[in-house]
């Protein structure tokens, strides 16, 4: 492991319990306990008291993916 002037570098290992929304299965909130929840493309918040949890699949995917168009090129008129 690396270390910076005597600190230990992160570890995700040894950070403990994480929450996260995982898909497929039934989650409830920490805050509150229920199971209603608002999914967005990187968290998802309980519809009830607002706890915000980041989706676990969202740490497999590109942080900032491209658009690419597949339309028709713009027409150009000579002028």
């Amino acid at each position: 492991m690396l270390t910076m002037t005597g600190e230990r570098a992160f570890d995700p290992a040894r950070r403990g319990y994480h929450a996260v929304y995982r898909e497929n299965v039934v989650n409830h909130c920490p805050g509150c306990g229920r199971t209603h929840w608002l999914i967005g493309r990187m968290m998802a918040e309980c519809g009830f008291c607002g706890t915000a949890l980041p989706l676990s699949e969202s740490y497999f995917r590109a942080s900032c993916q491209s658009v690419v168009g597949r339309g028709k090129p713009p027409l150009h008129r000579a002028a």
